[in-house]
């Protein structure tokens, strides 16, 4: 992942020092466990542990000539240990490290996820409760609906996050899995034992079963649940920007001091964070679809995944991450317009009222079918600016003769639309 896009934690984990130190971490405790259930000698895991280290910049130099990672690190390794050396990577495959470090590594990453996850939980959180009564306009169709309430908006954020934070732990666990079961997965140069040994000090389970490789729907699940939650995030960061148009009004994100909207329009401010999270889950979304072509290898292992896992597991932890600690400081310093949200809402004189209209006149007119063409007449004419919905209902004959002003009156109550508002928020945040 490029480095504009790249936070210094989840950064770290994905460099060659640490995908080797993780490699080394695999193969050291391999060993021990071979030497306890005496597989190797004792004094050779003693030499492996003591003297056990590698050099990237010799690592690749190796690489050049024999065109495989695994043994060149193997062999940058044996340069530092010495003749016991032998027993380094004994009756095991390039995928037994491979596929344990990845694990591994998509493991911790995943933990630094989890954590922003957890922030921006907090942050629509207070939204939600700050704005629990605020009345705004509900939309459906990206047309004007009926109000609702902003703190509504945010409750249904709040619920769809933490569905999104369960299927990304459902992942890792998925993931967090490990195997030391050899060329073809048959455990034929390898006590399933070690197996059993390394995953357990490395905080991992042990594959039930393992070709050559772990299965990869482990990894597309992972990855799936990545373009998930950033396509959530998407979601919300849409909601912001639309709200933000000019003619709409809402909310919009903050506008820092010395900040600039535009190299050619000085009056502009730009939702620029929310559109860089929507790109952001357009590209997690293909290394989704990437991820789910890497599960049908051939037979019992091919590397058709390693080329594209190279880049999609890293780029899509770093850059989901990158849109969590983004999406946390917009809602940090997210600007609400409450005045405009009323603005909106009794907008031509109040048209979105027409439902109550409609409910409260169906009763005595008999049918509503009959209503409803009342009420809509008056709706679009006021849609079209031919005056406002309140008063041409008030002066229309035929309304009036079912109904009075003060029906009429409390037909506009915002109160109506926010009365059971506290019972939503019970179910969601609880008392």
């Amino acid at each position: 992942m490029i480095t504009r896009y790249t936070l210094p934690e989840m950064g770290a984990l994905w460099t060659e020092e640490s995908r080797f130190e993780t490699w080394l971490k695999v193969e050291i405790e391999a060993a021990r466990a071979m030497a306890r259930y005496k597989i190797i000698p004792a004094q050779a895991f003693k030499t492996i542990e003591k003297k056990a280290r590698f050099d990237v910049k010799r690592i690749n130099e190796i690489e050049a000539e024999v065109n495989h990672d695994v043994i060149a690190f193997l062999t940058s390794v044996a340069e530092f240990v010495g003749d016991d050396a032998r027993y380094l990577h004994y009756g095991m495959t390039s995928s037994d490290v491979l596929d344990t470090s990845l694990s591994l590594l998509m493991k911790r990453a995943a933990a630094i996820i989890d954590k922003k996850i957890a922030v921006v939980l907090k942050q629509i959180r207070r939204l939600a409760l700050k704005y629990r009564a605020t009345p705004c306009m509900g939309r459906t169709h990206g047309v004007l609906a009926e109000p609702m309430t902003l703190g509504l908006k945010f409750a249904v954020w709040f619920t769809e996050l933490e569905r999104a934070r369960e299927r990304f732990k459902e992942a890792t666990r998925a993931i967090s899995v490990g195997k030391l079961s050899g060329a073809v997965g048959n455990f034929a140069n390898l006590d399933p034992r070690v197996e059993a040994a390394v995953c357990r000090t490395l905080g991992l389970q042990p594959a039930k079963v393992s070709t050559q490789v772990l299965q990869r729907d482990r990894h597309a699940h992972y990855i799936s649940a990545l373009a998930l939650l950033t396509s959530s995030l998407e979601k919300f960061a849409t909601e912001i920007r639309n709200l933000q148009r000019t003619e709409v009004g809402e909310m919009a994100e903050g506008f820092a001091k010395g900040q600039k909207g535009s190299s050619a329009m000085p009056h502009k401010k730009n939702p620029i964070t929310a559109e860089r999270i929507t790109g952001i889950a357009r590209l997690v979304r293909g290394y989704a679809v990437s991820a789910m072509e890497n599960i049908p290898l051939w037979h019992e292992r091919d590397i058709a995944h390693s080329s594209v896992e190279r880049v999609i597991i890293p780029d899509a932890a770093i850059i989901t991450d990158y849109a969590l600690e983004k999406f946390a400081t917009v809602l940090q310093n997210l600007v609400v317009n409450e005045k405009r949200m009323l603005d909106n809402i009794y907008y031509r004189g109040g048209l979105v009222f027409s439902q109550r209209l409609l409910l409260k006149l169906t009763g005595p007119v008999g049918s509503r079918e009959k209503a409803y063409g009342m009420v809509q007449r008056h709706g679009l004419a006021a849609a079209e600016g031919r005056g406002s919905f309140r008063e041409l209902v008030k002066r229309d004959r035929d309304i009036r003769a079912y109904l009075s002003e003060k029906d009429i009156d409390s037909c506009f109550e915002l109160s109506y639309y926010t009365r059971n508002v506290d019972k939503v928020f019970e179910r969601v945040f609880g008392k």
